[in-house]
């Protein structure tokens, strides 16, 4: 018994407990053991009033002994069940009966074999049937062994359904933990993208690591990472509502170091929520890191921010690895410390591979040595991006890693003259007229002559509000990328706001019909002015035939 306590149950892992009873009692007590176990998703079902469904997790014999499956042939007809493997008692024989009412038996099988069926049964629930067989010992098992192997498998019994509860608390908060990751990326031309998730070891439980690919306004593209402090469904639950406030957050085109300035405060609420809070496990100040890094395609610049979070790496042209020097900035959640962002630039086909402290940090070795490991790896050539974060995981990662880890690797794309045209626009009336014969002549040279009554529209409308209510200079802008983005900018940060025009009003109709005949429109903000967009989708087929189909008396710029 004091072997037993100290021998099974050493892990969290249940065949490896069922096995650690099975090595045991082979050496001491039996001269083999078949352990079964319930196919059931939890713990908690009442026992069965038919023949249950078992799984085959643990058996053993002695060296050189009577195998244990010939003695269930022999004796009541049951065929040799591979490790692992699913099957049904027969209906009466002596471990259907146990699983059924969970109770113990012992039968003498021959005149010197003889055989224990023990339920293993925990707070309750029988789990599965323990079979010991005994076959080489000269006296054949008593009711005192029906006893001792009673207490055995109940300990076991214990240790089992110990692992069960916390594989199936560990499988859900994995569940939870890849549900709230994306399960792809988005379609965008600025970037080409290869992601990976890696939990932390079982006994640690998952942790709150995350990663975000989020297209922005103007072809641009937001990469996102970041982790949350500690393990446990808790902190993945956080690393979900945290993903959410920053999709929010970019939404609505805030710059790198704005962003995590009201994500900080997002962090600092979502700690007095816990504070406020009696249950003692939720108890716990909340802390977190992120980098969030804008790259534009059109400029192949990119702007990067950081909270406390592990430097970035780049990849440049020539295949060299550097490790970007960013200001530091303070983890999410202390307040009150600003953020700073910088401007890099990132020519086409550079490689920006951002990831969490698990990768680079690890028992064995300093950040230091990780970081030249990283470098290492990512200085090998490989076929694709996948390829490459799969020499990165391999090159830093063990088996079982100590924490988990997220991995977003980006290479650059730019788009060149052939997709962006742009020009300055005088602050004239006048210079609405020549602003719609321009982007007129650019759709034809595109091919997207079906786009140009609606694009002509957006482009007066916007340009009139710009010359009306802004400041020069004034630039408009097309991108003909996987949909056609209009954009004019001026020097004025007053943001325009699409309201419900009344019957006799002559304004506040433009916004409305720009917001009908695109797909998308919004204001983003820079240091110095806004720039407001619209987004129309190719191959979309044209609104209005000719401008008759649509009143358009009062809005301004139309004609």
């Amino acid at each position: 018994m004091n072997e037993a306590s100290v021998r099974v149950g050493t892990t969290l892992d249940i065949a490896r407990t069922a096995q650690e009873l099975a090595d045991l009692a082979t050496e001491r007590f039996a001269d083999a053991v078949i352990v079964d176990l319930l196919e059931s998703s939890s713990g908690d079902e009442p026992p069965a009033t038919d023949t249950p469904v078992v799984r085959r997790v643990a058996q053993q014999s002695v060296p050189d002994g009577y195998p244990e499956t010939n003695y269930l042939e022999a004796i009541y007809g049951e065929s040799s069940v591979p490790p692992q493997q699913l099957h049904r008692y027969t209906d009466g024989s002596p471990p259907a009966r146990a699983l059924v009412t969970g109770r113990p038996s012992r039968h003498r099988l021959d005149a010197s074999a003889s055989m224990l069926v023990i339920p293993l049964c925990a707070r309750g629930t029988t789990l599965g049937v323990a079979q010991f067989f005994r076959h080489h010992k000269p006296d054949a098992y008593r009711d005192e062994d029906l006893l001792l192997a009673q207490e055995i498998a109940a300990r076991a019994a214990v240790a089992i359904d110990n692992a069960r509860r916390y594989t199936h608390a560990r499988a859900a908060a994995l569940t939870l933990q890849r549900s709230l990751l994306p399960r792809s990326t988005p379609v965008q031309s600025a970037v080409e993208v290869a992601c990976r998730y890696l939990p932390a070891a079982a006994q640690l439980g998952v942790g709150g690591d995350w990663y975000d690919v989020i297209p922005l306004s103007g072809a641009r593209v937001a990469l996102v990472v970041g982790g949350v402090v500690g393990h446990g469904i808790h902190a993945a639950a956080t690393m979900g509502r945290l993903r959410t406030a920053v999709r929010t957050l970019a939404d609505i085109d805030l710059p790198p170091d704005e962003l995590l300035t009201h994500l900080d405060d997002v962090v600092i609420r979502l700690s007095a929520e816990v504070s406020a809070q009696t249950d003692a496990e939720s108890v716990g100040d909340i802390g977190a890191t992120c980098l969030y890094a804008v790259y534009d395609p059109v400029s192949s610049h990119c702007i990067l921010a950081r909270a406390g979070h592990v430097l970035p790496a780049v990849v440049n042209g020539n295949g060299t690895v550097d490790i970007l020097d960013l200001p530091p900035g303070p983890p999410l959640g202390l307040g009150g410390l600003p953020f700073e962002a910088t401007e890099i630039d990132l020519p086409e086909g550079s490689l920006l591979a951002l990831y969490t402290d698990g990768l680079i940090e690890a028992r064995d070795h300093d950040i230091e040595t990780g970081l030249t490991l990283l470098r290492q790896a990512l200085a090998q050539p490989a076929p694709s991006l996948e390829s490459a974060c799969d020499t990165v995981l391999e090159t830093l990662l063990p088996a079982r890693p100590d924490d988990d880890v997220a991995l977003l690797l980006a290479r650059t794309h730019a788009l060149g003259s052939r997709q962006v045209a742009s020009w300055d626009v005088e602050a004239d009336p006048a210079a609405v007229s020549r602003a719609r014969a321009n982007v007129s002549q650019q759709l034809t040279t595109w091919g997207l002559d079906e786009l140009d009554f609606t694009t002509e529209l957006v482009v007066s409308e916007l340009v009139t509000n710009a010359i009306r209510y802004g400041r020069p200079p004034i630039q408009l802008r097309l991108i003909h990328d996987h949909t056609l983005l209009c954009e004019v900018s001026d020097d004025s940060s007053t943001t325009p706001h699409q309201r419900r025009a009344r019957g006799y009003d002559e304004g506040g109709r433009g916004l409305l019909l720009v917001s009908q005949v695109t797909e998308h429109w919004g204001t983003r903000h820079a240091r110095h002015g806004k720039t407001v967009w619209a987004e129309c989708a190719l191959g979309a087929p044209e609104l209005f035939s000719d401008a008759a189909a649509l009143d358009v008396e009062g809005v301004p710029g139309v004609v």
